[in-house]
């Protein structure tokens, strides 16, 4: 895989092709049993007849390939400099990732530094502003160190506010973060020397989609935020405004039925959290607790708990996988337990069961029966 490190960057960089169809030409290179250096090397005919590129397409590949040679030096100057390459072909490339972010936006290639065994971990990401309050910050503080306790992994994007409290907090109380960077990983200077100790002890993994040479931008940013998002499987959102960063990723996360949790805000507070429970998030408290009540009000539960289970049930199976307890609290049924749950989804002929410990279900011909790399 050393030697296609090359090709593997000269894809991921192609200027003004969008990542969708960056995985799609990987997913076909995988069907026909051949390897990007193999594409690369492809007649543009050949690439316009059976990978269907257009001639714009073909465009940006050709001004790739020329760009070859940098990509070479550049590759083995990385590896030298002790960062790694992880493809989406490779065994090391986060699961979580790929499967919140699927063909559409993960990142065909990730640069790291740090300890590669965070990837396998569960995690979850603490979002919010960048000018949080203190009791955003305190909350923060709070579930980084319940999510320490529990031996999960903090995702953190590394701005002021939240994002740098929650890492700070992991750090705190001996536990262990991926830092997310809206930049390239060789830009990252300043970071790398303030957690030096800290990435040499194991406890941080820095990890990048990014040209390695890339600064910090605007741009970037946004471009960062999903990927903090779809490498945590639990999102917890200190404060929010009604737009932004923190506002769009928590809507995208809710449309794509992912479990968020937020911060249940106080009377007096000037913020969106409320909105997003309104939503569909799950209200926790200051501790992290989850709020079942006011959860109970947010989703508007019917008055009967079958009214109209099946479908709400069907959209969460539908593209993701989730034990009874998680449905309880997605769907806010408080007064359901996990057995009454259980008993219920085996009596549905379109949920399968998808695992052993937890039992988790999923929809049949869902995501388990994608045919394709993600």
């Amino acid at each position: 895989m050393e030697q296609e490190y090359t090709y593997w960057m000269a894809l991921a960089h192609t200027e003004r092709m969008r990542t969708a169809r960056k995985n799609e030409i990987i997913v076909q290179c995988y069907e026909r049993a051949i390897t990007l250096p193999d594409f690369f090397h492809c007649e543009e005919t050949v690439w316009q007849k059976d990978f269907d590129l257009t001639p714009e397409e073909t465009d940006w590949l050709n001004a790739s390939k020329k760009e070859l040679p940098n990509y070479s030096f550049e590759a083995e100057s990385l590896l030298e400099q002790g960062y790694g390459l992880i493809p989406i072909l490779s065994p090391a490339y986060p699961k979580t990732l790929k499967q919140n972010l699927k063909k559409t936006y993960a990142p065909p290639l990730l640069y790291t530094k740090g300890n590669l065994q965070l990837l396998k971990a569960d995690s979850l990401a603490i979002v919010g502003s960048r000018l949080a309050g203190t009791v955003s910050l305190q909350f923060t503080d709070n579930i980084a160190k319940l999510a320490t306790a529990a031996g999960k992994v903090v995702v953190s994007g590394y701005a002021k506010g939240v994002d740098k409290q929650a890492l700070d907090s992991a750090l705190k109380y001996d536990g262990k973060s991926i830092v997310v960077l809206p930049q390239g990983i060789t830009t990252f200077a300043s970071g790398f020397k303030a957690l030096y100790k800290d990435i040499i002890a194991g406890d941080v993994l820095v990890l990048s989609a990014f040209h390695p040479k890339a600064p910090w931008s605007t741009g970037l940013a946004m471009a960062r935020n999903p990927i903090i998002y779809g490498m945590a499987q639990d999102i917890y959102v200190a404060e929010s405004d009604s737009k932004g960063g923190t506002w769009s990723g928590v809507i995208d996360g809710l449309r794509k039925m992912r479990r968020i949790y937020v911060r249940n805000p106080l009377p007096d507070e000037k913020n969106a959290n409320q909105l997003l429970i309104e939503k569909g998030a799950i209200p926790v408290s200051l501790q992290g607790e989850i709020c079942m009540e006011e959860k109970a009000v947010c989703v508007s539960e019917p008055a009967s708990p079958y009214e109209g289970l099946d479908d709400r049930i069907g959209k969460l199976l539908k593209k993701q996988k989730l034990s009874s307890k998680e449905i309880i609290e997605r769907l806010g049924l408080s007064s359901w337990t996990t057995k009454k749950m259980t008993d219920y989804l085996k009596k549905m002929p379109d949920v399968e069961v998808c695992g052993k410990s937890p039992l988790k279900f999923t929809m049949k011909g869902g995501i388990d029966n994608e045919p394709t790399l993600f």
